[in-house]
């Protein structure tokens, strides 16, 4: 009997630690944008104005589009946008910003509605026009539902004229501008029929040919951006007709052949957020990018950290800046937070792709937290990181500065943070219920990793217990005023649910991975990412007895050994990020070798002439053939007198200094040996 044997080796503790990060289909979700931010195309460019940038993520966008096998699976498919986002984030924020609005936004909304009109996107597939999205207006942002720009059916032409009534009325920062080509854009205006408001609706319709904007349509260019160039615009219509067709219709209403208006959903604010409902794949994009973003820093920062050397205790020792605790101590953090925000992301991410009717707004909920939650430790990550780089981390070519810019915008971006968060907060303050036992549970022990989970649910439902006391305690008749009073409680309450989430979600990936050094690490990181979350809410939790004083006074011990435990394994867990090498080799401060970034071919450490005893110039040749030594007699000539001085003292004073150190430092005489 033959017994089959499989070679295959099993995987590395890199590999399962990849996995843990990107999910089990890393190779098949994220194989091919990994590939291609490595291809020539997409290397970093060096300077060019603000116009030629945005020129190059415009042509990366459509060679992007040319090496898809098709562009309407990547819109209908949320895990490739987000893988999208995750990977060239980093490396284009400007490329991005364009590709997700054209390929989610705008031929998302397409394709989610009238599937079956068969509307032709031959234009937009081909990227003979690029696509955009309008929505936002100057005097309306997170209040989107009432945009005030109109779209009036005209019975007699059979369409639409959009109209924008006043300043306040402009869609505000579309990419509107003829830069990268000729524009088309999905608008969202209020549909007016009969002499009846019907609520907000998208339309489609053409903006600008490769030169200027089209009859009816005005666009200026915003100032300038901080961060990754984007032809940001304003844009507004004067009397625009598109015919009936432009409307993208659904079940939220549609104008029939009769010219009259009809619709299976009876409130305008939910037929608003149908017609919108690309906004939910475009935050798991928000947080895909702002995940890659903080990968690629903290990628960064403890590879030039570690290479970085500097004065040790001894002036005759160099040690790498790493060593410190100072240095390495937020750089392990940095690395527990970024996998928190990671398993965060994907958590979301499968919540949202799998929810049904029933729970369908419970996991939008926690789409649009995540968000918040990881745009917002991205940020703190990219900044905290920038920071131990020093003044290497300030420069252009290092690629911090444009990634921390880059994540302003993602804050920004699909919903203010602050709103999105403010929203949750309110459904659930008014939905939340107690948890049964909750207030029976006493203090455990800190290295039981179930006990610190229930800490995280405990400071949940403790700031939502305060904000619904501090809102019963309000004056009733000012619903305002109620909720002021309990808002920034709330708030906390939203944050500590987001922290929650993610500490379940280390808790899943760590059953999920085999036993041995790859769990080992993954238990590490959650532990040091549970007991920081932990100490900084010690002071309630002792309050409710969920902590001892014994506990709380330990606290920092426990986060200091936590920190020292992760700071000797972080720079092999950047290896865990799957980041190419050649990727890398894009930011200087990455390699070892980043001085010579700064190089000076006419500096004089590359004259190989010495000044002579006469003011004459000698020259170190190598010999043309022969032999690679010389005769002393020439190299004495070589050197002159003063050289042969020169090298004479160099060296007795260099031995004499030798001689004299003791051969075994202080540090090291007390140290056990391994």
């Amino acid at each position: 009997m033959t017994v089959p044997t499989n070679d295959a080796a099993p995987p590395s503790t890199n590999d399962l630690l990849t996995a843990a990060l990107f999910g089990p289909n890393f190779r098949q979700e994220h194989g091919f944008w990994r590939r291609l931010l490595t291809t020539e195309p997409f290397r970093r460019p060096g300077g060019g104005t603000a116009d030629e940038r945005l020129a190059l993520s415009y042509h990366r966008l459509r060679i992007l589009n040319n090496a898809l096998d098709s562009g309407a699976r990547l819109a209908a498919d949320p895990r490739a946008l987000a893988a999208l986002h995750e990977w060239l984030g980093p490396v284009d924020p400007a490329l991005t910003t364009v590709a997700g609005i054209h390929y989610n936004l705008f031929l998302g909304s397409l394709l989610d509605h009238d599937a079956d009109t068969g509307r032709d996107l031959s234009d937009f597939l081909a990227m003979r026009r690029v696509g955009t999205f309008l929505c936002t207006e100057v005097a309306h942002g997170n209040d989107a539902a009432a945009v005030e720009t109109t779209a009036a059916y005209d019975r007699e032409r059979d369409g639409f004229v959009l109209h924008t009534p006043h300043a306040g009325a402009q869609k505000f920062m579309p990419n509107t501008s003829p830069a990268g080509g000729p524009k088309s854009g999905v608008v969202a205006a209020r549909l007016l029929a009969d002499g009846a408001d019907h609520g907000v609706f998208l339309f489609l319709a053409p903006l600008t040919d490769a030169h200027r904007a089209l009859p009816g349509v005005r666009v200026r260019r915003l100032p300038a951006r901080m961060g990754s160039p984007v032809d940001h615009c304003l844009t507004s219509f004067d009397r625009c007709f598109v015919p009936r067709d432009a409307l993208l219709a659904g079940q939220q209403g549609r104008i029939g052949d009769d010219g009259r208006f009809r619709s299976e959903v009876p409130n305008r604010r939910r037929r608003f957020l149908t017609s919108i409902g690309r906004v939910t794949p475009g935050k798991l994009s928000m947080s895909a990018s702002a995940v890659g973003s903080a990968r690629v820093t903290l990628a960064i920062a403890v590879r030039y950290a570690g290479h970085r050397m500097i004065s040790g205790s001894r002036a005759a020792r160099r040690i790498p800046v790493y060593a410190h605790r100072t240095h390495h101590g937020p750089l392990a953090g940095a690395m527990a937070t970024v996998y928190a925000m990671s398993l965060l992301h994907r958590r979301a991410l499968d919540r949202w792709e799998s929810a049904t009717g029933a729970d369908r707004d419970e996991a939008e909920r926690l789409v649009a937290v995540a968000k918040g939650w990881i745009t917002w430790q991205a940020r703190a990550v990219i900044v905290e990181c920038r920071e131990r780089c020093g003044a290497q981390g300030l420069l252009e070519n290092n690629g911090m500065t444009e990634l921390f810019t880059g994540i302003e915008g993602a804050i920004t971006a699909e919903g203010d943070n602050l709103a999105v968060h403010a929203k949750a907060a309110a459904e659930m303050l008014f939905s939340a219920t107690g948890r049964d036992g909750a207030e029976d549970e006493g203090p455990g022990d800190l290295d039981d990793p179930a006990f610190l989970g229930r800490l995280f649910t405990a400071v949940e439902d403790h700031w939502f217990a305060r904000a619904r006391t501090r809102m019963s305690a309000a004056p009733p008749g000012d619903p305002l005023g109620r909720w002021n009073a309990a808002s920034s409680a709330a708030l906390r309450g939203v944050e500590a649910y987001a922290c929650r989430q993610a500490d379940e979600a280390y808790a899943e990936a760590v059953a999920a991975t085999p036993g041995g050094e790859a769990r080992e690490r993954l238990t590490e990181l959650r532990r040091l990412f549970a007991l920081q979350w932990i100490a900084r809410n010690s002071g309630d939790l002792l309050a409710t007895g969920r902590l001892t004083a014994d506990q709380v006074t330990f606290l920092p011990d426990a986060v200091e050994e936590a920190i020292a435990v992760v700071a000797g394994h972080t720079p092999a867990l950047v290896a865990s990020f799957a980041l190419p090498e050649r990727l890398m080799s894009d930011w200087p401060i990455a390699g070892p070798r980043y001085a010579e970034v700064y190089d000076d071919p006419e500096g004089p450490w590359h004259r190989g002439r010495r000044a002579g005893i006469r003011g004459r110039a000698a020259e170190f040749r190598r010999p043309v053939c022969g032999s690679r030594r010389r005769p002393l007699r020439e190299k004495v000539a070589a050197l002159g007198t003063r050289g042969v001085l020169l090298a004479y003292w160099g060296t007795t004073s260099m031995l004499s200094r030798w001689f004299e150190k003791p051969q075994v430092s202080v540090d090291e005489s007390v140290r056990r040996k391994a």
